[in-house]
Order: C-alpha cells, then sequence, then structure tokens
C-alpha cells in the first residue's frame, strides 16, 4: 500500500446493475503510506427506483432515507475527483466497480460524451476478498469472519454501511497485510472534522509531517551483555540467529 489508496465500500438498491439497479451509499476513507489521512467521502444518493426489501434488512436504508439526497448526477464530480489515479481497496470489488461503472455510464449516456470512468482505466484495483480467498482457502473471508481472524473490533457493526465497512476493511486489510494498523493522530477526533460546507469530502487532520527527531537510547554494557547471552541460547536451540545477520549486514545493534 505504498502510496495513496482509499478503500471502498458501497450499499446498492440490488444486487445486479444490469437490472437497473443503482447505488444508494458510497463510503470511502483516504490512506497515504499506510497511515489514514482523515479524509473520507461519504454520500448517500437517491436512486431514483425503488429499493429492494431483501437489501433495505441489510443496510438499513429505505426509499425514506434517501428521498431528499442528491441523484448520482449531482456528486459524481467530487466522487471521481476523490478516487481518481488512487489504488482502490474493495471487498468483492467486481460487485462494487461494477454499480459504480454503471452509474457512470448512465451519466455518460445523459451528458452525451464519455467523460467518467471506468474505473480500471483510473485506478489500480485491489480486491481483499480474493486476497483473502487465496490466503484462507476454503474458509469463510467476509468481512466479519476476517475482523474475527485478525482480531479487528467490528462490535458496532449492526448493519452494513458503507463507510462503517470501509473504515473495518481498512483495519482488516492493514492486518491481513502484515502492518501495523495505522492511527489518527490524537487531536483527529470525529467532532474535529473540518468539512467544507456541501462537500462530503471530509478532511479530519493530515499526518503531521514536521516531527521531532527520535531520541537514541544506547543500552548500557549489563543490558548488552543481557542481550549476548539471550542470543547465545537461541542459537543454541536452533542453530542459527537473525539477528547474526542482520549485525553482518550493518542493520542490527548499532542501528536499533
Amino acid at each position: 500500500m505504498a502510496g495513496r489508496s482509499i478503500v471502498l465500500d458501497t450499499e446498492t438498491t440490488g444486487i445486479d446493475p444490469r437490472e437497473g439497479h443503482r447505488l444508494v451509499e458510497i463510503g470511502a476513507v483516504e490512506v497515504v503510506n499506510r497511515r489514514f489521512t482523515g479524509r473520507v467521502y461519504h454520500q448517500y444518493i437517491n436512486p431514483e427506483r425503488h429499493i429492494d426489501d431483501e437489501v433495505i434488512a441489510i443496510h438499513g436504508i429505505d426509499n425514506a432515507r434517501v428521498a431528499n439526497e442528491p441523484a448520482f448526477r449531482g456528486i459524481a464530480d467530487e466522487f471521481w475527483e476523490f478516487i481518481k489515479g488512487a489504488e482502490l481497496i474493495i471487498h468483492n470489488a467486481a460487485f462494487d466497480v461494477g454499480f459504480i461503472d454503471h452509474e457512470f455510464s448512465l451519466l455518460n449516456q445523459e451528458r452525451g460524451a464519455p467523460e467518467l470512468g471506468p474505473v480500471k482505466d483510473h485506478c489500480t484495483i485491489l480486491d481483499t476478498l480474493k486476497m483473502a480467498r487465496d490466503r484462507h482457502p476454503g474458509q469463510r473471508n467476509n468481512l466479519d469472519a476476517l475482523c474475527k481472524r485478525y482480531d479487528v473490533n467490528n462490535a458496532h457493526r449492526e448493519l452494513h454501511g458503507a463507510l462503517l465497512d470501509a473504515e473495518i476493511l481498512a483495519d482488516v486489510y492493514l492486518a491481513m497485510t502484515g502492518g501495523q494498523t495505522a492511527l489518527l493522530l490524537a487531536d483527529q477526533e470525529a467532532e474535529s472534522s473540518n468539512t467544507q460546507p456541501g462537500s462530503t469530502v471530509q478532511d479530519a487532520g493530515r499526518i503531521q509531517q514536521d516531527r521531532a527527531a527520535l531520541r537514541v537510547v544506547r543500552p548500557s554494557e549489563d543490558e548488552w551483555q543481557a542481550h549476548a547471552e539471550k542470543l547465545a541460547r537461541i542459537r543454541g536451540a536452533s542453530g542459527q540467529c537473525l539477528w547474526d545477520a542482520l549485525t553482518e549486514s550493518g542493520q542490527g545493534a548499532g542501528d536499533v
């Protein structure tokens, strides 16, 4: 996840855009170099059609909830600017990208010119469902199962919601790829988010760039001795010690 990534999720009126189903919610969080920047995109959308009862039971969004929300044409340009050029991290990406491309296609037809999309031509796409299936074949790999497997707290997830699921997926992806989960700065509380009037792109603060240099604490002689004895026990038990290789390459004791 080097550079700028957008972890994204959507909610819809039904299963298949080819049957006329539409988006009703988009949620996305920005991650740069494995850190949350605090910028999110969140928007409910009036789908201009009925929402199936089966999916209302999943995400809780009914027609009354989105009756006064903008149609996709009213939010498309801002959404496109938020995702364009980024790596998109999506769970079951074919589903979400299929709906997004369908919306862009309808809009381009309405405008009379292909202006937005398709997504794959302007973004790279990483499907965490495929990644999870490759790593855990034969196991359940939905978002709830991955939260349990990687010890990600999702106790607050009673219904599906695009922004909540995107935030949870970001934590799951960072855990899946072996890195420390990215934390917002201490002063980036939800109430401090700075949203421009009329904008759905929220800036909850940026990563602090001007940080003081970390203080280097050198070990004492007793600590060095204890360290050497520990390495000796490791060599005796396994016949090899990774620390030796690091030290020989210049990445060991002197760089800690």
